[in-house]
């Protein structure tokens, strides 16, 4: 099934191919090359590429329901926030005494707050397993309860893009305060261990990216065997005409709200991979800004194609990276540059280039293009 799967999509074969290579090609070029090397990775730079997979897993989480199901949505930084702070949540607990207070049961800014004992909402993360569990729970859920009372109003179009921004804005609002339990302006940070293994480790960081990479291989096939099924023909229908496919008698909304679900799944588990690597997850995650740059990264990278957006989301991120510590004043009218180019001249963005090339020069048959907002 697999196979046959992979085999009606070279780019998505391909970059399968490519993600399971670094998995192993990185971590042992860290840990098995002297640091004296050319060719050694070192811990940074490794941290980096895996945070930049993270990125990919949230471009490809939002490619499935916008690509597929013309649904935009920017607001999805925020189920990437959620399974953040879930990851995070659990990472605190395993400080223990080793706090800057000393506390075996609350967490330093609890402490320096005067709480006295910890929220009922933090119980449970002191295991990894009901960690896991809240890390796909809290996004889907979330994700559930917004798509089953916003697709059951049949609202859609700017007009759903618009909510799902002030989602994430609401939130980012409330994790600002300090009440709210989740460390306020500062967030969580100071993390030490994970599963008892030091996150300082060469090992543990070369796992972690390990993990990251089969994390983004399972989604891409995940979301790959949902479009290539029945469910997924009918999501695109639904992309392409959304009245049509309700006339025949489909029930629109349970499409779209599976798709939405599933995605902010994905999305949470990016969140959760993405903590322990960078060390450190505030509300500033949460910001709009951060949603708008994934819908940027699936649109160079090429919606509607799976391996697009993880394509674009790893160019983008390094050419931040890049153009940051070469010219960070210019950073922001080159992302803006490159979006417009992309969309003047590359509609189908980096992927199209692939496509064109398979078809052997002929310009591809473009995608239908979604219905306009009613």
């Amino acid at each position: 099934m697999i196979a046959r799967l992979l085999g009606k999509d070279r780019g998505v074969l391909i970059t399968l191919a490519v993600i399971l290579l670094i998995a192993i090609l990185v971590p042992a070029l860290h840990l098995l090359t002297p640091p004296a090397s050319p060719i050694h990775i070192p811990a940074y730079a490794m941290a980096l590429i895996g945070k930049y997979l993270c990125y990919a897993m949230l471009a490809l989480s939002l490619d499935l329901i916008w690509g597929y199901c013309g649904i935009l949505s920017l607001g999805h930084g925020a189920f990437f926030a959620l399974g953040g702070y879930a990851m995070g949540m659990y990472l605190m607990r395993q400080i223990g005494s080793r706090g800057v207070y000393g506390n075996a049961e609350l967490p330093d800014f609890m402490v320096f707050l005067n709480w006295t004992e910890l929220p009922w909402y933090w119980h449970g993360f002191d295991g990894f397993a009901f960690t896991a569990l809240m890390v796909l729970l809290v996004p889907g859920l979330l994700a559930f309860l917004f798509g089953f009372f916003a697709f059951r109003s049949r609202v859609s179009g700017v007009h759903l893009s618009i909510i799902t921004q002030a989602l994430t804005f609401a939130l980012m609002l409330a994790f600002f305060r300090n009440d709210m339990g989740f460390g306020g302006n500062n967030g969580l940070t100071d993390f030490k261990d994970i599963l008892g293994f030091s996150l300082q480790s060469s090992g543990t960081r070369a796992a972690l990216f390990a993990a990251t990479c089969l994390a983004l291989g399972a989604s891409l096939m995940l979301s790959l065997a949902i479009i290539r099924s029945r469910l997924g023909a009918v999501m695109t229908a639904i992309r392409d005409a959304e009245n049509r496919t309700r006339f025949l008698g489909y029930r629109v909304e349970s499409f779209k709200l599976f798709a939405f679900t599933v995605s902010a799944c994905i999305a949470g588990l990016a969140g959760a991979l993405y903590v322990p690597q960078v060390g450190i997850i505030n509300p500033g995650e949460f910001a709009p800004a951060n949603s708008i740059e994934a819908v940027i990264w699936a649109a160079v990278g090429g919606r509607g194609t799976l391996f697009g957006p993880i394509l674009g989301a790893v160019l983008v991120n390094f050419a931040k990276s890049w153009f940051t510590s070469v010219l960070p004043e210019l950073w922001l009218f080159a992302l803006g540059g490159l979006f417009l180019a992309v969309t003047l001249f590359l509609p189908r963005g980096l992927a199209g280039l692939f496509d064109r090339k398979a078809a052997g020069g002929k310009q591809p048959v473009p995608a239908a293009q979604p219905e306009a907002a009613e």
